[in-house]
């Protein structure tokens, strides 16, 4: 069975995101496999590092954090997602 990385909706698109704490700087490594790599200085303590994800989607998107939400994943090194107001092309085009 084949698992849907993207899912993309009337005004919003869900994307996964693997995400590495503890990294020595915040920066975007790359789209593996429809997977998005987020490396974050942040460790995953208190939701610091979700937060840090949620900052660094929306400034590499040139879009504000409150069209960045996290659906799923919370406590986990993968997340979804839900990034208000782009489509797909335009996510993968800007994160390269």
């Amino acid at each position: 069975m084949e698992r849907k990385l993207i899912t993309v909706e009337k005004s919003f698109t869900v994307v996964t995101v693997r995400v590495l704490p503890r990294s020595s700087r915040d920066q975007i490594c790359g789209v593996v496999d429809g997977i998005i790599l987020l490396r974050v200085s942040a460790p995953p303590v208190e939701g610091k590092a979700n937060a840090r994800c949620v900052t660094l989607l929306s400034k590499e998107l040139g879009i504000s954090a409150s069209s960045v939400q996290i659906m799923r994943g919370e406590r986990s090194r993968v997340k979804f997602f839900r990034i208000h107001g782009m489509s797909e092309y335009e996510i993968f085009k800007k994160l390269g």
